[in-house]
């Protein structure tokens, strides 16, 4: 014990050392940015896509907007095969050696996101150690390395193609990680890189439930699969009696609003909640102060960030700004330049700045996870809000939901369509649908409008959902575990007609 103590307070001490360097980009956020940017196009610029888009001689942002396009994956997707195939000096200089695989939750066709060495190290490796480090700082009294972090990542292994690797991000980050990492981490590396998930569920039950957990790391809602499943194989009420000094979960990938009722009943005491704002493509934010719902943009991992207002993300020519011109409170859509050769990158996320002083934000949900079929602009914010409203009067708990249009017919108004899965019912089902209606109307003018008299918008149709129904949908597209969820919102009956399908 004396050992564990003492290793906690050394690796506490020399991960605290980070924050003078946080406190200097919120402190010089601008200077920070144009720093990054300039650095990457110079070491970028004989690359074949820095000399197609003469980075030489590029010498302002005016001059980055006017020369290098903003893409999207699709138009990214040549110089990445290339890359993929073994080719150097693509987009990056040298090799790409990692490829982060990603994918729709029913898209077929796979992304291949590039993970360079100076991605890896600078952005995704050094964020692990600043989402702990800033903990610590916020609480000197943390036992974080004299107990185990638990994570769960994703399901995938590591697979070699041409000269390269692929898998799942968190596979390419658990082969890279340090030792002092490992030895403070369960379940243990062989069975985190597990590829079948109900096998891989049971053998990190089978691992985790003898061990001091003192942290957890993970997507909201695949972390609860995993402490239900605890619950069931250990003679205890809560998770707390099992893991006495569980402190905090860093939580990321979804929505924690929709959990955190269930995480209060399931853990039993109150605990820590930070969350982080991480993907394929890059890192992007940590909470950094307790009991918040905004996170730190974090602005010296090598990414160069811009910013489309909403309003004009659908125009052929819309505005971008960088840092320096962004307001509070409007919905943007992120574009990202990062060190793994992502140049103007739109990486489908929208957030909105709830500071500038220093640089926070929320995010806001996905450009393309939305309900716009009657000029309503439904974003997952609000749904968030009035879903919480309508839980808390009338007792429920939802554990997962999705949502879609249902289109005008002849002289029929338009709905919006839902599928709630409960883990508690409502008291009253008429009940929740009618503050549910309200608090949208209440927060978002433009679903206000629409539904006024019944004349656009009707009144929501809501479905409840049978057990395990967004689960098995998952497990039949084989999706099952790390990032892998069912869009709340979609402009299209997609997702929503299948799942209707099978809830009969």
């Amino acid at each position: 014990m004396a050992t564990k103590a003492l290793f906690n307070t050394v690796v506490n001490w020399f991960i605290r050392q980070r924050i003078d360097q946080i406190q200097n980009f919120m402190n010089h956020p601008i200077e920070t940015q144009k720093g990054i940017l300039f650095s990457q196009l110079f070491h970028a610029e004989d690359t074949e896509y820095g000399r197609k888009n003469g980075f030489n001689s590029i010498s302002s942002y005016q001059d980055f907007k006017n020369k290098v396009p903003i893409v999207t994956y699709e138009d990214f997707e040549p110089y990445i095969e290339k890359a993929r195939q073994g080719q150097k000096d693509v987009s990056w200089p040298g090799y790409i050696k990692h490829f982060a695989k990603s994918s729709g939750t029913t898209n077929a066709k796979s992304k291949f996101i590039p993970i360079s060495a100076e991605s890896l190290e600078y952005c995704h490796l050094k964020a692990g150690k600043d989402m702990v480090s800033i903990y610590a700082n916020n609480h000197p009294e943390n036992q974080l390395f004299t107990n185990k972090n638990l994570r769960l990542g994703g399901s995938s292994e590591l697979y070699a193609d041409f000269n390269t690797k692929f898998g799942d991000l968190s596979a390419i980050l658990i082969d890279n990680l340090p030792f002092w990492v490992e030895i403070t981490t369960t379940p243990s590396k062989k069975v985190s890189l597990m590829g079948e998930w109900e096998s891989k569920l049971k053998a990190i039950v089978s691992e985790v439930k003898n061990e001091d957990v003192g942290s957890i790391l993970g997507v909201p809602s695949w972390m609860m699969v995993l402490l239900q499943k605890v619950l069931k194989e250990t003679d205890v009420k809560n998770i707390s009696e099992l893991w006495p000094n569980l402190e905090v979960f860093f939580h990321g990938g979804i929505s924690f609003k929709p959990y955190k009722e269930q995480y209060r009943q399931i853990i039993g005491k109150n605990i820590n909640y930070y969350e982080i704002y991480n993907a394929s493509e890059g890192f992007f934010g940590i909470q950094d102060r307790s009991n918040s719902d905004e996170m730190l943009l974090m602005l010296d991992y090598g990414i160069f960030y811009e910013f489309i207002p909403m309003e004009e993300f659908h125009f052929s020519n819309p505005k971008v700004v960088n840092l320096e011109d962004v307001e509070v409170g409007k919905n943007y859509a992120m574009v990202i330049t990062t060190n793994g050769g992502l140049w103007r990158y739109l990486i489908g996320d929208t957030v909105v700045f709830t500071s500038i002083n220093p640089f926070r934000i929320r995010i806001t949900g996905r450009t393309k996870h939305y309900i716009n079929a009657f000029g309503e602009e439904l974003m997952i914010t609000n749904v968030e809000s009035a879903l919480s409203k309508a839980c808390e009067e009338t007792n429920a708990l939802v554990l997962d939901f999705t949502g879609a249009p249902v289109f005008m017919k002849e002289n029929e108004g338009g709905a919006h369509e839902w599928i709630f899965e409960f883990c508690e019912k409502p008291n009253d089902l008429e009940r929740f649908i009618d503050i549910f209606d309200q608090h949208l109307k209440a927060i978002n003018s433009d679903y206000e409008a629409k539904r006024y008299n019944n004349m656009t918008l009707k009144r929501p149709i809501v479905h409840i959902a049978k057990p395990n129904l967004f689960y098995n949908w998952l497990e039949s597209k084989g999706k099952l575990g790390g990032q892998n969820k069912v869009p709340r919102l979609s402009n299209d009956r997609e997702y929503i007609d299948p799942l209707l399908a099978l809830n009969k």
